[in-house]
Order: C-alpha cells, then structure tokens, then sequence
C-alpha cells in the first residue's frame, strides 16, 4: 500500500489528484471546527469537559461527524444525512418500481437516482438539524449532565431567528459536505463520501488514545493497540475474502465477428452487506434509550429500571445477545434485498453464460442462492463478533465513553474498508498509466 501511494506521488496526474483530495480534506476539517452562530462555543467546550466524551445516544453520530456534532458546528451533520437518504432510496428501489427501472437504465438512471438522494439529504439535513438543536436547548445534547446555556437567549435577537439560522446553516453545512465529497469523487482518489467519514473516524484516534493512556496507564494503552492491531488484520483479511462462481460465456456469431468464448467469475464477498448491518442494529438499539426520555427520570418504576439495565447498559448480556442477533438478521435481510439470484441468473443467460455443471436459468438462480446463504452465515457472524468487541472494552476500561471510540468495530470497519478500496482505485490506475506492451 505504501509503495503504491509513494509510485503515485511520482506520477503527475496522480499527484495532483491526491493533493486535491488532501486540500478537500483540509477544508472538510476547518469546517467542522468552526462553531455555527448563536452557539456559545466556550459553554460547550465547558460541557465536553464536564462529560468527558459519554454521551450516550449521539456517540456513534458524533464519532462519524469527527467530533463536530456535539460542538454544534457548521458541519455538525457531517455526512450521516447522504448516508441515510442513500440507504433509503436503496431499499426504496425494491419496493418503488419507478427507482428499480431508473437503477436498470444505467447512467442516465443512476444520475437521476443520485439527484433524489440529493433532495432527500438536505430533507434529512432540516430535520436532523431541527432535532439537535431542540436537544441543545433542552439540555438533552450532553445527557443533561451540563448546566450551560449552549444557545444563549436574551441576546437582543428573536429566539426564532437565531434558531432558524441556525437549522439553515447546520443544513447548508450538510450540502456543502455532500458536495466536497463529490468533488473528491470526480477529481479526486477514492469514494469522496467513505474518504469523508474515514477522515472523521481518524480525527479522534489521537485524543482518544491518549484518554486511555491518561486514564489507565501505558500498560492497558499499550494492549489496547495490540488488540486493535490483531482486529484490523483479521478485518483486512476477511474483507478481501470472497467465492468466486465460474462463469463460461458461450460463442456467439453476430454479423461477421464473432463473440463470447470467454471465462469470467462472479465474486461474491464473505461479506457482501458491508457496515449496514451494524448501523441498522445500532440505531434500533437506540430505540429504548430514547424511550427513557419519556419516563419521570425522578421516579423510575421497574419497566424503566428494566430498559436501564438490560437493553440500554452495553455491558449487559442481553443487550450483548440483542444486538448480536440483530446484526445477524439485517446482514440476511440486506444481502438478500441487494443481490438477486434470479436477475443474476437471467443476464447470464440472456449473454449466453453459463455456471459449468449448472444449468442455464431457474437451476443457476437456485445454486447462487444456495452459495450466498452459505457464505452469508460467516459474514453475518464475522460482522457481529467485531462489533461486540467494544462492549467487552467497555467491560474491561470500566468507562462508558469507550463504548463508541475509534477503535471500536464499527470504526475498524469502516477504516479498513475505506483503506482497501482507495489503495485498490491507486493501484488500478497505475496499472494503467505502467502497463507494459509485449515487444517491451
């Protein structure tokens, strides 16, 4: 990898691409520092320290926007909105027949797909914005372990007004980082979006690896880092694992040419969901952290205690098993509404491809079906494993503020993800731009 990324340094184009990624980066990262208005930013750097990072609900959104969302800055949405909207247009496709045939269509159908998913980000972006602003003043933002006032009234300006700017500029940050992403995409190296949130992963590692060698001393730091080492080879080799289906392409004579004759594969990866499955169970159980709002916090009855205890406390077995299982269960759902047997199936014999030993169509669908459910079983317990690795952090740090931090699996995840594919776009265009011809 980095013999890749020096090899690209010393190509021109490449370069440039590269630089022009670092430069979005850099502004990506001022944005997220500077404080929306209305905001008092010396009173929420009060509350940051008083809480000391645990905030419970808003740690995984907070560690996704690089820490800009509980200092309520111009990109404190960061790029959750475009992930949300990408996700629900996503699993829209295949209940809206409209977004499966404009999806079947190609560019100019992918084109009108990633300008729905624009109008649904900045909808998203208004109501994110609305609800963390309300909890900013509610106090709810920081758990209401903080009595400073974060939007400070009285200031001679309607109430109104300064939050109305406010929801306006956090949901114009959301569109400008929607944009620098693309832009990243276009002129750049890499996935603008994945480089986006792999760039605010990485801002925490450095201050919160220090808060576990602060508070634990250098020889729990120092194990800590060979856990997260010995994870992210395990996650790095996992990644890349894939079954690859043998795919024979018979000859075909059209007009005076003739076509087809060809082997290829269909690699179907050990896991084929990605990070999806880790947001949705993570999100669901947020569910009953919420609920507790509604309960009188003065006088907590056995249901409230009960929630507390079992279903919002990660340490807790049965929070452990419940989202262990729920990981297991979105990972089948999301394979199987993303890869269809019997589409796959159908293309191949429309070309004139076959699986050898298989028969063309119905057959064909029925053995893809039978291999992914296969392979499906250790990628749904592969991505479960990793992601119940930080409660038993948090079980062994004895600090609750762990349970989302940077080398936690839903980061590890991410970050390797990310890693992979942007050293693989490098290294294909490198491939490019060195190929050697056979009289050289």
């Amino acid at each position: 990898m980095l013999s890749a990324f020096l090899s690209a340094f010393r190509t021109p184009d490449l370069r440039k691409k590269l630089l022009f990624t670092v430069g979005i980066i850099a502004i990506y990262r001022l944005g997220a520092t500077v404080p929306s208005p209305g905001v008092s930013y010396g009173n929420v750097q009060k509350c940051l320290e008083s809480i000391e990072g645990s905030t419970g609900v808003l740690n995984l959104l907070d560690l996704f926007s690089g820490g800009a969302l509980l200092q309520l800055s111009i990109f404190a949405l960061g790029i959750m909105p475009y992930i949300t909207a990408s996700i629900i247009l996503q699993l829209l496709t295949v209940v809206i027949p409209r977004l499966e045939q404009l999806r079947k269509e190609g560019q100019a159908g992918q084109a009108k797909i990633t300008q729905y998913t624009r109008y649904l980000t900045l909808g998203l972006g208004v109501l994110q914005a609305s609800a963390f602003v309300a909890l900013a003043r509610s106090g709810q933002l920081f758990n209401n372990q903080c009595n400073e006032e974060i939007i400070p009234t009285g200031t001679g300006i309607p109430d109104w007004l300064t939050l109305s700017i406010l929801v306006m500029t956090m949901t114009a940050g959301t569109g400008m980082v929607m944009w620098l992403g693309e832009l990243i995409t276009d002129r750049g190296v890499g996935n603008g979006m994945s480089v986006l949130i792999f760039t605010s992963i990485a801002a925490r590692l450095p201050s919160e690896g220090w808060r576990i060698k602060e508070s634990q001393g250098w020889w729990k730091f120092m194990l800590v880092i060979a856990l997260v080492l010995v994870v992210i080879t395990a996650v790095t080799f996992i990644e890349q694992a894939q079954r690859r289906i043998p795919v024979q392409y018979a000859k075909r004579m059209i007009g005076r040419r003739m076509y087809g004759g060809t082997s290829t594969y269909i690699p179907l990866k050990v896991n084929q969901a990605g990070v999806i499955p880790v947001i949705f169970g993570s999100s669901l159980l947020y569910l009953p952290q919420l609920a507790l709002q509604f309960f009188d916090q003065n006088d907590p009855g056995k249901t409230q205690a009960w929630i507390q205890n079992n279903l919002v406390d990660p340490t807790s077995p049965i929070y452990i098993a419940v989202y262990f299982l729920l990981i297991i269960f979105f990972t089948y759902f999301y394979v199987s509404i993303t890869f269809n047997p019997t589409e796959v199936a159908d293309n191949m014999k429309k070309y004139g491809g076959f699986v050898p030993g298989i028969r063309p169509g119905k057959p064909t669908a029925d053995y893809l079906d039978f291999i992914l459910s296969r392979i499906t079983l250790p990628g749904a317990l592969y991505l479960a494993i990793i992601s119940i690795l930080p409660n038993f952090f948090f079980i062994w740090l004895d600090r609750q503020q762990y349970l989302n931090f940077p080398f936690g699996g839903t980061a590890v995840l991410i970050m390797v993800g990310v890693a992979l594919e942007t050293s693989k776009q490098i290294e294909s265009q490198l491939m490019q731009r060195n190929y050697e011809g056979f009289l050289r």
